[in-house]
C-alpha cells in the first residue's frame, strides 16, 4: 500500500462505506480511464462515452435524490470521487466529469421545480445528456454580479444575448446551467436558465488551447437573440446570484479534494522515483536533504486534506462553510503547486520530458490557484469573516 493511501485510511471521517466506495471508484478508474488516459491528452478530448459509463456506475448522481436517478449521498463521498477520478492522470478528464457530477447540475437540484428535475436530471445523471456551467464571462469571473449576458423576457421566452468564456463541456453540452441578467445591475439581477444548445443564434466560438488539462474541453460560447422558454428559468428571477454562491462552497470543495488527490499520486511517484533513483552512489530516499523535503511534502499532503474532510464534513451537515472551503482551496491549491515542483526536482531532467506524469501533473495544476475563484479572493472571503469576528 502506498503511503499516501495509509494516510488517507486513518483518517476518522472516513467509515467503512466511504472505504468500500473509494476503493470502487480507484478499480473504476484504474481499469477504465489510466490505460486510456495517455491518449485522451494527445487527442485533446475524451470519448463522450464516459460520461455514460461513468453514470451507469452512479458517479454522476452521487449528491442527487434518488428518486432522478441519483444515490443520495453527501459531501464525503463527493471528496472521494475527486480524490480518486483525479488519480485517473488526465486532471481535463475528472474536471470534466466533475462539472456534471456536481457543479452545474446542482442549480438544478437547488433551484429546479419537480417537473423541471424530472425533465432533465435523470439524463444527466445517466450521463445521456452532457452538462455546462455558464457563468465566467470576459469581464466578469467570481464577481457574479457584473455579468453582462441579458436574458429579456418576451411574451413566453427570454431572449438571450452575450458570451461567456473558459466554460468547461462547452464544446459539446447539450445543456447549459447558464447564468444570465434579467433584471438591473448587482446581484438581485442574476438568475440562472436552463439553456439547450440547439437553440438557434447560439455558438461555440473556439475551443481554448490550454496550458495544461489537454483532455478537457474548455469553449467560448456565444448568444445571438437565442429564444428560450420561459419554463426553463430555474427558480424565481433574481434568485440566481444566491444559488450561485452557495454553489461556489461546493466547487471549491471539489477543486480542493482534486488538490488532495492530485498531492497523493505526486507524492507516491515522487517517493517511488526517490527508492530507485541513485546520485554519488546513494538513493535519492536516503539522502537526507530529501528525505526532509518528502517529509514536507506528506505534511501538506495531510494539512490538505484536513482542511478540505472538515469542510465536507460541515457541508454533508448542512452547516454554511464558504469560510472553510475558501481556507481548503486557498491552502490546497496552493500546497499542491509546491509538491508539483518538489516532484519533479526530485526526477531532475527527467522530470521535464512530457513523457513523465510528473511534467504533466506540474502544468495541470497550475491553474488551481485560479479556478473555482482565484487566491486573492479565498483570502477576501477568509478576512471577511476575521473582520466580523472582530467587529
Amino acid at each position: 500500500m502506498a503511503q499516501s493511501e495509509q494516510v488517507s485510511r486513518s483518517n476518522p471521517y472516513f467509515d467503512q462505506d466511504h472505504e468500500i466506495f473509494r476503493s470502487s471508484v480507484r478499480t473504476f478508474v484504474q481499469k477504465e480511464m489510466t490505460p486510456h488516459a495517455d491518449e485522451w491528452e494527445r487527442q485533446g478530448i475524451f470519448p463522450r462515452e464516459l460520461f455514460t459509463r461513468v453514470g451507469e456506475l452512479g458517479y454522476l448522481g452521487v449528491r442527487h435524490p434518488v428518486e432522478y436517478g441519483g444515490t443520495g449521498l453527501d459531501y464525503m463521498y463527493t471528496t472521494i470521487l475527486c480524490e480518486e477520478l483525479v488519480r485517473c492522470r488526465s486532471v481535463g478528464v475528472a474536471v470534466n466529469l466533475m462539472v456534471q457530477s456536481e457543479l452545474a447540475s446542482s442549480i438544478i437540484s437547488a433551484l429546479g421545480s419537480e417537473e423541471q428535475k424530472r425533465r432533465f436530471l435523470p439524463d444527466v445523471i445517466a450521463g445521456k445528456k452532457i452538462l455546462a456551467l455558464g457563468i465566467t464571462e470576459p469581464s466578469a469571473g467570481s464577481n457574479v454580479a457584473a455579468i453582462k449576458t441579458t436574458a429579456r423576457l418576451d411574451g413566453d421566452d427570454y431572449v438571450i444575448d452575450g458570451s461567456k468564456t473558459f466554460i468547461t463541456n462547452g464544446t459539446r453540452a447539450d445543456y447549459i446551467t447558464l447564468a444570465v441578467r434579467t433584471g438591473g445591475k448587482g446581484s438581485d439581477g442574476v438568475s440562472t436558465i436552463l439553456f439547450p444548445t440547439d437553440t438557434p443564434g447560439f455558438s461555440v466560438g473556439r475551443k481554448l488551447e490550454k496550458m495544461g488539462n489537454h483532455a478537457g474541453d474548455t469553449a467560448e460560447l456565444f448568444f445571438d437573440g437565442c429564444r428560450v422558454p420561459r419554463a426553463n428559468l430555474l427558480g424565481p428571477e433574481g434568485a440566481g446570484f444566491k444559488a450561485i454562491m452557495t454553489l461556489f462552497e461546493g466547487e471549491r470543495l471539489v477543486l480542493a479534494a482534486f488538490a488532495c488527490g492530485i498531492m497523493a499520486e505526486l507524492y507516491d511517484i515522487a517517493y517511488q522515483y526517490a527508492l530507485e533513483r541513485q546520485v554519488f552512489g546513494q538513493r535519492i530516499a536516503d539522502i537526507q536533504l530529501w528525505r526532509h523535503r518528502l517529509a514536507d511534502m506528506e505534511t501538506l499532503l495531510e494539512a490538505s486534506r484536513q482542511l478540505t474532510y472538515s469542510a465536507a464534513y460541515m457541508l454533508s451537515t448542512g452547516a454554511r462553510a464558504d469560510r472553510e472551503t475558501a481556507m481548503a482551496k486557498l491552502f490546497s491549491s496552493q500546497a499542491v503547486k509546491k509538491i508539483a515542483d518538489e516532484a519533479l526536482q526530485i526526477h531532475g531532467g527527467y522530470g521535464y520530458m512530457e513523457d513523465y506524469l510528473v511534467c504533466r501533473l506540474y502544468l495541470d495544476v497550475d491553474a488551481f490557484t485560479i479556478g473555482a475563484g482565484t487566491s486573492e479572493v479565498m483570502r477576501e472571503i477568509i478576512a471577511g469573516h476575521a473582520a466580523r469576528r472582530h467587529g
